[in-house]
């Protein structure tokens, strides 16, 4: 849990310091999930890292769907 609150606070300085909240959209929510999922098998780090950039990912999909209009890739019928 100590690696967990180490990097949250680290990435949290980061983004406050030099960088934007749109560049990290997803990337503390992932990061905190990561991190819990990664410290129960002994790699917080890794899974807080991993996390972060599932997160991003995740954040920059659902902006590009909303752009689009949301209806791509939903299965509705037409």
């Amino acid at each position: 849990m100590k690696t967990i609150t180490t990097f949250g606070s680290a990435l949290a300085l980061t983004l406050l310091v030099g960088g934007s909240a749109a560049e990290a959209k997803g990337c503390i929510k992932g990061a905190v999930v990561g991190g819990a999922a990664g410290s129960m098998a002994g790699h917080g780090k890794m899974g807080a890292a991993a996390g972060c950039a599932v997160g991003h990912h995740k954040a920059n999909k659902k902006d590009q769907q909303q752009q689009q209009g949301g209806s791509q890739g939903q299965g509705q019928a037409r």
